[in-house]
This record gives structure tokens, sequence and C-alpha cells, in this order.
């Protein structure tokens, strides 16, 4: 039972904790209707329907109790794994640094070779704004101080008093909650979207990056290896952020070249002020007098060669501490880094790699009179912040759909060579040849500035921005340039045309695909075949970036269909790089729902084919997977951890290779096959579009003010033109979650009657092959969080009575057939095996089922009208809100 387990009875009794006080303080308010509501009763909540006003508090009640169970349950989470690892060792914690180095070491790998193995991993983060995080920020703030108030409250050494004081705190806290606004009243705009992920790049990435390498330290050292290996920034896992809030132009209209401009700068000068930072807080330790320490010569010739270099400035940097050398350098490197920041004219630092030699310099002169400890502790922690965040931050890349480069291409084009038909009608021959010829001149198509039409325009002022950018302060903070849609060769060398127009080298930058669809990721080894191939195509690259979409391919052919190509476009983009000389670098584009590919990163990264990880991974963090995995700085430290860890790990077989277990592929694959086509039957129904636009929510998502992005690419009325987010999140609010299991049930069934012996393969390596246990186990949970007695009244809107009815029948029996059908491949024992996940599903039940049937209301009320202006959209968007929280996903 789930009460008998310890963290369950903590969990419960925090929440009863948090209850209490939240009661009190609507008590205090005068709020008595709503304390009812308050409480762990079976039934319901008791709402008064027809309560007008306060049915908004209604809201905002169950809206801050979700939230507050999903503070409780992390908070259980952090806990959890510190019981685990105190009872059972480091190494007993999936996909933590303790596991991985344990399963080196019985592999037989020696400290050399783990140690290479870590060396040659980079995780690369990218945060995107995508419309689903419905938080504001000061939200998240207000949960951080309850969380660290609750976590206090753990400690034994505080008084009573103390602990009724913190419990006070808390109270003031959910009163500040109670009384602050949870929805955009404005649709955000790019700099709030900017400001979100600002936040995270400067006071939330560099700390959790602290904690993640102090816990692979920690971990190697418990496994009894050398603490001395890590003695330079270069020992550890590289780690780069990236971003795509002001470069990601898909289907984007309001990300203009300025805002490009004004992202990268934004980017530089906060990277510089925390580089500042650290200077200063360095500085502060290196108290080290010349009386007590020898100080080597060649540190004061340079000291002495730097206040030359800096002149009349030096003067006050060296008196302000004149017996203490070693703060005297950092006085002047921090009066070289003030004059960056200003660019004042004066001598600056040209880029962050002139720093590092000005601090490899503080180091030799440490290790020279043995203060290797202070090195360890004090200097390395500021060489690794500025060899992963630079005067960067957040490399930028910049993204634009293949179709909008089309028609920038035809506009460019019919200004500059009138006889020539339209570049849209040309066969791909054509194209390739064109550009082809054109790429073997540096000739721009015209000159600085020229018009030429409102696509071109925005192209190549994009691109000529980034040209700004990289003359001033070089190209440290540019990522790469992403093509959606990618589905030829054209489209790709395409770019390079627009980079040479902007006077960029192309033999510097990555110009990089990004396959989608089911259809395109079965091409994808095509398409990059001829890319690598082409003669224009750049032979200095150490490795070639490729982009997996997980979001449009899971539209277009259901969960099953969507994993298993894209882990075929691994292998077989793999094997096609290998064939070139080359690596790949896969950019995951994983969103935070399992539909879209999130989930745990140590599955997740298990699940990839052996030696397609090569020791670089990119990968979106998109929405409100940013706060929930880091907003929390423990909570970001583990998660760093696992993609740290999870890395290495899949890096070794790249670089260590083994044989490779006989996984049952053609099994895997004819279930893909039969799911898809199942899936599909359901989409292309003629009436589906229909009963999805009557049975979920997705027309008051569409006037969500949770993001700047319109929700539809074009604004065509079509399931093709639906971004696959808010495809993703009206599914989830009506609790369908349709799109993370609908097929799979079918097609066991009808793999297990045709073909017998492909279904024994599947049954014989659930528990060993980690893509299918990682593919039934997401499914599974969509499955249990799907809730049919709310589908059902979902589906009870659509008006048309044949269709809802119909399609209610086929999804319903769908779900409990896929819940039979993974249920015997996983195992029936699901209650003690899912207990964490069904014991938080049960906890938050009945509070959903309010939410839900205040949403029901409001819907049918709004559809009545469908005034976009009218109140019960600012509710409705309240209570979508509020659902999102305690589903804990968007889209």
């Amino acid at each position: 039972m789930a009460t008998d387990n310890p963290l369950f009875k903590k969990t419960n009794e925090d929440l009863k904790f948090l209850t209490r006080c939240f009661q009190k303080v609507l008590h205090q308010l005068g709020e008595f209707e709503l304390e009812k509501i308050l409480t762990q009763k079976p039934e319901l909540p008791e709402i008064n329907w027809e309560a007008g006003e306060l049915e908004e508090k209604h809201i905002q009640v169950l809206s801050i109790y979700l939230q507050l169970m999903n503070l409780i349950e992390e908070n259980a989470a952090v806990q959890g794994r510190r019981n685990r690892i105190n009872e059972k060792g480091v190494d007993s914690i999936r996909g933590s640094w303790g596991e991985t180095l344990a399963r080196w070491q019985d592999q037989g790998w020696t400290e050399t070779q783990m140690l290479d193995c870590i060396k040659n991993t980079q995780v690369y983060p990218v945060l995107t704004a995508h419309p689903t995080e419905a938080k504001r920020k000061s939200i998240l703030e207000l949960h951080r101080e309850i969380y660290l108030n609750l976590v206090k409250l753990e400690n034994n050494s505080y008084s009573r008093l103390e602990k009724q004081g913190l419990e006070r705190e808390i109270m003031a806290l959910l009163e500040r909650w109670w009384r602050s606004g949870e929805v955009y009243l404005e649709k955000p705009t790019l700099e709030m979207e900017r400001n979100n992920v600002m936040h995270y790049f400067s006071r939330v990435f560099p700390r959790a990056l602290q904690q993640a390498d102090q816990q692979l330290m920690e971990s190697w050292i418990a496994m009894g290896f050398d603490p001395g290996r890590f003695d330079t920034a270069a020992s550890f896992p590289d780690f780069q952020l990236g971003s795509w809030v002001g470069g990601d132009r898909d289907g984007h209209p309001y990300v203009t070249a300025d805002f490009t401009r004004s992202t990268l700068l934004e980017h530089r000068q906060t990277a510089l002020a925390l580089v500042k930072e650290k200077l200063q807080h360095l500085g502060a330790q290196m108290s080290f007098s010349d009386i007590r320490n020898p100080v080597p010569q060649g540190f004061r010739e340079q000291i002495r060669g730097k206040a030359e270099f800096l002149g009349d400035e030096s003067e006050s940097a060296l008196k302000r501490n004149p017996r203490e050398p070693w703060r005297q350098f950092i006085n002047l490197m921090l009066v070289q880094m003030e004059h960056t920041i200003q660019e004042n004219g004066q001598p600056v630092y040209a880029d962050s790699k002139e720093l590092i030699s000005d601090l490899q310099i503080l180091r030799e002169s440490l290790l020279e009179i043995d203060a290797s400890s202070i090195v360890q502790q004090f200097l390395l922690p500021v060489e690794r912040h500025v060899a992963c965040f630079g005067f960067h931050l957040a490399r930028l890349d910049i993204r634009q759909n293949s179709t909008f480069h089309e028609k920038a291409i035809d506009q460019i084009l019919a200004g500059t060579f009138s006889e020539l038909t339209p570049y849209s009608t040309w066969s791909e021959q054509e194209r390739v040849a064109f550009i082809t010829e054109e790429l073997k001149s540096n000739r721009p198509f015209a000159f600085s500035g020229k018009t030429f039409g409102p696509e071109a325009d925005k192209v190549l002022a994009s691109f000529q921005c980034v040209k700004n950018h990289i003359d001033q302060y070089g190209d440290e903070g540019i990522g790469s340039f992403i093509v959606s849609m990618t589905r030829s060769l054209s489209d790709l060398s395409l770019v390079y045309l627009f980079l040479r127009e902007a006077g960029l080298d192309r033999n510097r930058y990555q110009v990089v695909p990004l396959f989608e669809t089911i259809e395109d990721l079965q091409r994808s080894d095509s398409v990059l075949g001829e890319f690598l191939s082409h003669e224009s195509y750049p032979g200095n690259f150490s490795f070639q970036e490729v982009m997996l979409g997980y979001s449009d391919s899971n539209k277009d052919g259901g969960i099953t269909a969507s994993r298993w190509n894209i882990y075929q476009a691994e292998q077989k983009l793999t094997d096609l790089a290998k064939s070139h000389g080359t690596r790949l670098r896969f950019f995951h584009g994983i969103g935070g729902t399992i539909s879209r590919g999130g989930g745990k990163y140590h599955r997740f990264l298990e699940s990839m084919p052996q030696g397609s990880l090569q020791g670089s991974i990119k990968i979106t963090v998109q929405g409100e997977t940013i706060s929930q995995q880091f907003a929390n700085l423990l909570t970001a430290g583990y998660n760093l951890e696992m993609l740290f860890s999870g890395t290495a790990l899949q890096t070794g077989y790249s670089l260590f290779p083994r044989e490779i277990p006989d996984f049952p592929i053609d099994a895997l694959q004819q279930l893909s096959e039969f799911a898809q086509n199942h899936y599909q039957q359901l989409i292309r129904h003629p009436d589906f579009l229909e009963f999805y636009g009557e049975a979920t929510p997705i027309d008051v998502l569409e006037l969500s003010k949770i993001g700047s992005r319109p929700a539809r690419r074009t604004g065509k009325r079509s399931l093709e033109d639906l971004r696959a987010i808010p495809w993703v999140f009206s599914w989830s609010q009506s609790r369908f979650n349709l799109t993370g299991w609908y097929g799979i049930g079918s097609a066991i069934k009808t793999i297990s009657a045709s073909h017998p012996d492909l279904y024994q393969k599947l049954q014989d390596t659930t528990q060993s092959w980690p893509l299918l246990r990682y593919i039934l186990i997401q499914v599974e949970t969509n499955l249990l969080n799907a809730d049919q007695e709310i589908m059902n009244l979902y589906a009870s809107l659509v008006q048309n009575r044949d269709t809802g009815v119909t399609f209610t029948k086929w999804i319903m029996d769908e779900h409990q057939l896929s819940l039979e059908e993974i249920g015997k491949l996983l195992g029936n024992e699901r209650e003690s095996r899912r207990i964490g996940l069904l014991d938080s599903i049960n906890r938050r039940k009945n509070a959903l089922h309010g939410l839900h049937q205040l949403q029901l209301k409001n819907l049918k009320l709004w559809r009545a009208s469908k005034e976009p202006d009218s109140p019960l959209v600012t509710r409705l968007l309240k209570i979508t809100t509020a659902l999102a929280s305690g589903l804990k996903n968007t889209g």
C-alpha cells in the first residue's frame, strides 16, 4: 500500500500541513466558503456552480492547491534520492553518475578510459519559448520561497518557536500568492519571454552546473577513484547553453532582425556581468599576503605587464591591496573587464580566451606556492564558468521554415534576374544546379540594403544582423542556422546563398536540417547524404548537426511510429556519417510531454541506438519543462547530472564499441506500422476535425495568452497547419491524452494474432531492450493519466450526436485495449509496479475533476457566443492554467 511507504506518508503529511496553512489564510481573509474545498474527502469538492464571482476564487483555490502538491512531491523526490544514496550508495540512483561509473567499472574500464569519455561528453540544452509556459515569473519565485521553508521545517535542530515562525512565513507567502494573478492578462511579449529564459541562464544554470560538477566529483571519490583527476576545467564534461528566444522565426512574425540584435547584445552583457561577479568573489578569497607567501618572480612580472597595458587606471587597482599581489592581479583583471563591459575605448578582453589566459596565470602562480587546494576550491569554479558561458552566455540559433526561404529566394531572383522563371517552379535538379553555380562566386546578388520583398528582406536582415554582431564581438554567441521542414538538398544549400549575401563564411557555420514528419524522417538519410556529398559542403567540420522533430512526427503518425522512425533515422544517419568520415551531433527537439519526447532523461538517452550519440547532444527544453526541471536548484542539479551521466554512458558505446544485442527490430517495425495505420485511420476520418474541435478546448487555447507565438503556422483551419504544441495541450486538457497512446493497443493485439513469433520476440525483450521498454512505460504513463470519466464529459460537448458517439466509442475501446495489452507485456501487477504514479494521480483527482467541471460549464457558455473579448475567455484561461499545473504539463 502507498500509505506504508515512508515517502508517501511524508508527502501526505506535508500536504496536510500546507493545506492547513492555506485554510488559515483563507479564514483570516474571510473566505469561509473556500475552506470547504480544501479537504481530502473521497467525494468531489463542494462547488456552487452558480456562484458567479465566487467561481473565480474556486478556480484559484484549486489551482494553488494543485501547485502545492507539485512542490511537496518535488521535495519528496529529493528526500527519496538522498535516503536511497544513504542506504544503498551513489550507484543506486538510476541514470546518475554513480550508476554510470559503476557500469564502467563492471565492464573493466580503467580510470583513464572513464576520464577520456567524460572529457569527450558535451551537453547542450537549448531553451525555447513555445507557448506552453503558463506561469508568471513572480509565482515561480513564490514557489521557490515556500519550498525552501518547507525544507527548513525538516531540520530537527529548529526549536518549536522557530518552526512556528516558519509556519507564519509560509502563510504570509500563501497570502501573497492568493492576492497575485496567475494568468498573463496581456499576451506575453517577446521581451517577457526573453526575460524569463534570461533568469534561468544567469541565475539558475551557473549554480546548477556547479552542483552537477560536485555530484560527479563526489561520485568519483565514492567509487574509490583518484580525486586529483578533476583538477582542471577541461577534465569535466563540456556544457553549453543555447536559445531560440529571439532567433526562432518559424511561423513567428514578431521575431525581427532588431529583436535578434538586442537579444545577442543582452546575452553578452549578462555574460560579462556574471564574469565580473565571479572575479569579484574570487578576489575576496585571495587575501594572501606577500609577507606570508613567496611570490613567484614571473607572477610579479605579469602584474607589472598588465599594469603597463592598462595605463593610469592600474594605479588605484594596485594601491587598493598593496601587500596582496594575487588580489592586485585580479583587481587589474576587473579593470579590464569593466572596460570590456563599457566599451569605452580603453584596453579590453577581445574574447573569453584572453580572460582564460589570465586565469591560467593565476593558476600557475598559486600552484607554484603549493596552493593546489585553493586552486581547486576557488579558482577552478571560475575557470569552469568562463569555459562554459564565456562572454556569450548562450548561443542563439537562427531557425526559419524552408517554405519561407523559398519565397525569399523567389523575390531575390525576381529582382536580380528578371528573365528567369520563379524559383518555386523549378525542379529540384534545376535548383541545385543554380545554387551550385552561384556558390562558385563570392559575388552577392545585390548591394547591401536593396529591397526585394517582405520575405526576402526579413531573411536577409536576420543574416545581416548576425554578421554585424560577429564583426563587433566575434561568433561565440552564434549557434546554428536551422531549416524547418527540410525535404531536399536545395533547402539546405540555399542557406549558403543567404550567408554569402551577408558576407558570412559558410565554412564557419552549421546549416542544420530539421526532419519533422514521419515521411521526412524516413527520407532523412537520402537528403543528408546528398548534402554531405555536395561540392559546396564545408569539409572542415568535425561533426554535422542534425535536428530531429518529435512533435510533428507524433502528430503525423502517433507516438509509437514517431519513436520508431526517430530511432531508425538516428541509426541510418549515424551509419551514413561514418561512411563520409564524419560524426553527427543530434539535436533532439523534444517537449515537456511524453507525446513530444518528454520524460526522464536517463530512459530517453538509453533508448537511442548504441553508437549514435558520439560525444555531444543538443536538446530543447521547452515551456513549462524549464521551470519544472530547473526552477528548484536541487532538481536542476539532478536533471543536469542525468543529462551528463546519460550522455557519457551513451558516448562510451561510441568510443569503446561493444557487441550490440540482437534486438527484434523487425517486430518493433511491424508494431509501429500497425499503430501508425490505426492512428491515421482516426485522424484522417472526414469527421475527425469536427470531433476534435468540439471535444477539446482547442478553440480557447488558440486565444491563449501564455505565449507570444501564434497557435497556427499560417492561420489555416487544418490539422496540418496546427502547431503540435496546442494539439497535444488540447488533448491533455480534456484528459484523452490521445497523442501519447492511441493505436498501440490495436497494434499489439494485431501483431499477437497475425505474427505470434514477432509478438513473442517483443514479450521476451520488454525488460532488456531500452527502446521498447521506454516506449511501453511512456505510453502506459499517458494511459494512466487519461481519465475515461472526464473524456466522456468532454465528448458530450460534440453537437452532432452520431459523430460524438462514434469517436468516443473508438477512443474508449482503444484506451481499454491499450491498458490490457501493455499490461500483458510489462506485467499485470500495475498497482505495485506504478505505485508512485498512481498515488500522485489519486491525490490530485478530486481537485482536477472540480476544475474540469468548471471548464466544461464555461466552455459551453462561451461557445454560445464565441466572443474573443468575453470575460469568459479570461476565466477559461485561468482554468486552463490551473489544469496545466495540476496535470504538470501543457504541450
